[in-house]
This record gives C-alpha cells, structure tokens and sequence, in this order.
C-alpha cells in the first residue's frame, strides 16, 4: 500500500485499473492501453497531507481501439474499485508503445513485398534486418491515411548476427504501414545508392587485440556505506530532502525538493521533469523530411528507460529504485534499477590560503540522481545533482549511434550532413529538451524576474567605463511568457519570493543559470515548427495548473498544431506573486562530426538552479573538514 500520495503506481494497482476498465467499459481484445499512470493529487492536497493521513488512490489511463482508432481517457478510482469517468477524446491519437515497435517490425520483415524489395538490394538473409517503425506529423501523412494511426519506417541491417544495424541503412526505401491492422500501405522505393562498405562495428570483435590496455583499475568505496537515507520514496541527504516518481512519458520525477535551513525546512521545488523532447533532422532529403521525433511525447522517457549495472553505468555505493510500467495489453512489468542513487566526490567545494594561518579547504560532495533511456539509435543520460551548497545541477548527456545514410556514388555529399564513412553521410539535427520545474521558493507566491547586466556609461560617476549594474524584469502576465536568452547581457532568470526576506533585507529566490541555449533555426510557418512552437524560445512562464503537464500537448502523436503552452498563455493569467511554473528549453545542436562514428562519445549539456539570496550566507560553511589520507584534516599552516 501506497504511504505517500505521490508515490508510483505498483505492479498491482496496474492490474487493478486494468481489470476496472475492461469489466467495466465491457473493453475486448481490440483494445490497447497507452498509458497508466498516478493521477496525482491536487498540489494543494499533496501539500497539506502528513504521514498518518489517508491516501486515496486514483488512477488515469489512455487507451485506443484498434477497431475504429478511437481514443478514450479513463480515470479509476482505485481505493473506491470504479471507473470516475470515461472520456471519448476525438481526433488524437496517443503515443506509439514498445509492443507496436517490435510487432510493425515482425510483420513488416515477413511481407513478401518487402522481402522482394530487400532481395532485389542484395539483401536476403531477414533475421540481419531491422524495420524501426517512427511516428508521423499529420501535415506530412498521405491525404488518404490520415485518418490511420499510420507509421512510416526506416530499413537497416546488420553485417553479421552480432553487428551494428544502424551502420547499414538501406537508403531509399522506406515502409508505410498501418498501426492497428499492421498493414502495409506502401512500400516507397525512391533511389539506391547501394551499400558502401563502412567500418561501423563499435562493440570488440572488429576492435579485439587493438584496445586499450595500460588503464589501471580506479575503485570507488565508501567503507562506512553511503551518506544518504532512502525510505521508500523519500530521500534524505545531507540538509536535502526529496520524493522520487516514475511514470511512463517523464521517466524520472522529483517532488517537494527542501532543503534544511539550520532546522528549518524551505521549500524549494514542488515538481522537477522533463516535459517534451523534440528532434527534428535538418535535412529536406527522402531519407529525412519526416524525420522529427517527440520522443517524450510520442514514446515515453519512462518507456524507454533501461536498466543500470554497478561498475558500468554506476561506480561506487549505489542504491537502485526499480520502477514497474505496463504493456499495451495493460499488463505490469518491472525494469529493475531504473533510477541510480549515489555520492560522487567533485573537487574542491571552497578553499583560501592564508599568509598566516595557511589552508583551509572543503572538499565538494554531491548527491547525484540518475537514470538512463535508450530511445531506438540514441541514448539520454540524465542526472539531477545536489550539491552541500544548495545549487541543484540538470545535466543531460546524449550517446549512441547517429542516423547515417548513404549517398550517390557519383554525386557530391548533401550540404545538410558531415561525411563519416565512405559514401556515408549523418544529416545535422537539433536535440530540444523541456525542464518542467515548478519552483516554490519558500512558497508557492513566487514572482520570476529576467534578470540582464548591462555596462553604465562613461560619466563624472563612472570615468573609466567600468561600472556593470543588473536591471529585473518582473514577467507580469502569460502574455509576456516566452522568453529568449541574450549572450550580451548575460540573461538569467530568478523565481523570487516577494513576501520574504533574508537577513539582509532582499527577497529570497532561486536563480535559473542557462546554458546550451539554441535556437529553432526554422521558419514559424513549418510543419514541424506549428506542432512545436515551445523549441522557438529560451524559458516560458505559466500559471500553475495540474492539468498542464505537456508543452506540445497531450496527444502530439500525428498532431498538426500545438495544442500546449500557445493554447495556455492564450488566456494571459497573471503571473506575479502567484503559484508559477518555468518551462527551460534547451538542447545540443547537433552539427555532426567524424568523431560521433560509429559510437558517438557523449555530448553533454545542463543548466543550473543556484540560490539567490535565498541564505544568509554560504551554506556550505558548516561542511566538515576532510580527512587526510595521513589521517589529520585538510588544514596546513604556514610556512
């Protein structure tokens, strides 16, 4: 039994929702379910409950029928053993599932059209194939099957039975298919320009003998165990404590993050995810225009999340979460160390040497949450990090295996890529995160200010120029929301608490340190921009709204036009001293590099959450002093 109210779902209250649904709802085999998940509580009641209190469980599913391709909403109650209510939501279509990703591929691999097309490409041997199955944007759909949950597909294979398929794209041709009936709508042969042979293998084998050898073991060893305590989902390190979620489109989720201020606990943050991450491929080719992935929205985080081994994804005394996901069927099951907790060592956390007496410093501790997710070619490592000194660090790290193509042998290589092997090209594209964090900065009346320095003139005050002064700009309404950073000006955004104060007389707040900030580089008119139109600024402020979890809506899957963050700042709410969430946009423009093949080593990005005035001083003053390895503290005298 749940004993918080926003902890996940477990294995049985996914069954349970299923069995309400399908007794109740008389639902046959011709439905599947996309998501289950916690419908969580009202902030107001999360934030009100103390241990002891009831918690009533309620559950929200979205399903589809595989007969008619209509969608439907359902939310159970769970403690209570009924159906709330069953909601028919018209013309969506929700997020493709992990079963559909390998059925399209054993069915497609069985066609005898397909199989035609591949033997006349050379290519007979079907167990060394791999048809990968993506989503569509409705502008780009045929005419005819846009009323279909219609994906198209990529055709890869593989040199050997352990090879790299991405490796091996078979260019040109491309699979249209039908969702529910796994049917074959087309079969898109445009051109072939043959299979260049490549030096794509990344796993030993083709590397046996000629790797590294003179690395020395490092081992990482907390005798005494790890720093922090985990009680369910509760987490407690240092003077931090934190609640720790999993659902199957934001993967990791971090509640009510405070932090113990000399025995009095403020709040920090009440929700901390990743909300939407959209990949579109800047290359007009065959092989790419469609090519634009929500993988949050039309996948799932939570789905794609894979799970974490001790010494290679995590090094040192680690405590794992395991987090249970369903299958299209509703059925539960586990993926075991979802989420990785632990301790890491980063250098120096504060140090001065002193003429007279000598050194005084701290070593840095953080506590760092983690969790890794495979999304078809690519991997996304995330990692929140809490640090003794009240900053909280995002960081996102991108790896795996670019999407290459082949071009003409006879022709010039496309503008839009880099060459990587022979005849082999990998087209440039843009990785676009969005950070939901809904920051409560001692409270939930929080005020965000665009905070810019600029340089004073020269004046009788300012003589030589070298005067710098910040100027805050309160974001008053929704009207006012989307906002761009500006490298002149050294932007930053801060959450504020206008109705406290520190010591010194200032409001307390957390500052929001941007940094990987890229821009859409797309005109506002295109496909891809209409379904997307968050990618196009920095930060977006919004009222707090349990029901806006999705800044390009619900259902992008097959979208034409967001239906998230334009549609909720349409009604300009207020913005100052009220309950704000802070949407951050950021990514990797991915230009791509001969040094990215044929595993590409990971790029990384992250942005900051730093106190701003929200102590009276450094909180990290009251750190301990290491220890030596001769045994003494790190302090030395002088001399």
């Amino acid at each position: 039994m749940a004993t918080h109210p926003l902890e996940p779902l477990d294995a049985d209250e996914i069954r349970q929702t299923t069995a309400i649904l399908r007794r109740d709802k008389q639902l046959g085999g011709s439905w599947r379910f996309a998501a289950i998940e916690l419908r969580e509580p009202a902030k107001a009641d999360v934030v009100a409950w103390r241990p002891g209190d009831a918690v009533p469980r309620t559950s929200h599913a979205v399903l589809w029928n595989r007969a008619d391709n209509q969608t439907w909403e359902g939310v159970v109650d769970l403690t209570g053993d009924r159906v709330v209510s069953w909601t028919h939501v018209p013309d969506v279509t929700p997020n493709f599932t992990v079963d559909e990703y390998h059925e399209v591929d054993e069915a497609m691999r069985a066609h005898p059209e397909v199989i035609a097309a591949l033997a006349d490409r050379g290519i007979t041997d079907l167990s060394l194939v791999l048809i990968e199955v993506w989503t569509y944007g409705k502008a780009l759909m045929p005419d005819k099957y846009r009323d279909r949950r219609l994906g198209w597909c990529d055709i890869w294979y593989r040199e050997t039975p352990d090879g790299n398929p991405y490796a091996h794209p078979v260019s040109g041709l491309k699979v249209v298919v039908d969702m529910n009936t796994l049917e074959l709508l087309e079969l898109e042969n445009d051109h072939n320009h043959g299979q260049p042979d490549v030096n794509g293998e990344y796993v030993p084998g083709p590397w046996t003998g000629a790797q590294r050898t003179d690395l020395k073991p490092l081992h990482i060893t907390q005798p005494e165990g790890p720093s922090f305590v985990v009680d369910g989902t509760e987490l407690k390190w240092q003077n931090w404590t934190m609640r720790l979620g999993f659902n199957y489109r934001e993967g990791p989720v971090i509640y009510q993050v405070r932090y113990d201020d000399h025995g009095t606990n403020r709040d920090i943050a009440y929700r901390m995810s990743f909300a939407e991450m959209v990949v579109p491929y800047r290359d007009a080719s065959f092989d790419h225009y469609r090519r634009t992935a929500f993988d949050i929205g039309e996948w799932g985080l939570g789905f794609m999340t894979t799970s974490l081994e001790l010494g290679c994804d995590c090094l040192g005394e680690i405590v794992y979460l395991d987090a249970v996901l369903h299958d299209s069927h509703g059925e539960p099951y586990p993926i075991k160390n979802a989420i990785c907790l632990h301790e890491e060592d980063n250098a120096v956390l504060w140090k001065h040497v002193d003429a007279t007496t000598g050194a005084e410093v701290r070593r840095m501790r953080r506590m760092v949450v983690s969790c890794h997710a495979t999304v078809a070619n690519y991997e996304y490592l995330v990692y929140w990090r809490f640090y003794q000194d009240g900053n909280i660090e995002c960081e996102v790290r991108a790896t795996g295996l670019m999407v290459t193509t082949p071009f003409a042998a006879d022709g010039a290589p496309p503008p839009t890529g880099t060459v990587v092997d022979n005849q082999t090209y990998a087209p440039f594209h843009q990785h676009f995160l969005v950070a939901r964090l809904d920051l409560d900065v001692d409270g939930v009346g929080n005020t965000v200010q665009e905070v810019d320095s600029r340089p004073l003139p020269v004046s009788a005050d300012n003589p030589y120029g070298l005067a710098v002064v910040t100027e805050a700009t309160p974001v008053r309404s929704e009207s006012e929301s989307a906002r761009d950073f500006n490298w002149a000006t050294q932007r930053s955004w801060k959450v504020v608490n206008p109705n406290r104060t520190n010591a010194h007389g200032t409001n307390p707040a957390y500052k929001l340190v941007p940094s990987a900030s890229i821009p859409p580089l797309m005109d506002p008119g295109t496909p891809q921009y209409l379904r997307a139109p968050v990618i196009g600024h920095t930060v977006w402020v919004t009222r707090q709204h349990e029901d806006e979890r999705w800044p390009c809506g619900a259902y992008p899957t097959q979208s034409t036009v967001d239906d998230g963050m334009t549609r909720w700042i349409a009604d300009d709410e207020p913005l100052e001293n009220t309950d704000v969430v802070l949407w951050y946009v950021f990514g990797i423009h991915h230009v791509t590099r001969v040094e990215d093949w044929p595993v590409m080593p990971a790029d990384t990005i992250a942005f900051w959450l730093k106190p701003f005035g929200f102590f009276d001083q450094n909180p990290s003053i009251d750190v301990a002093p290491t220890a030596k390895a001769d045994g003494e503290h790190c302090h030395t005298g002088p001399g």
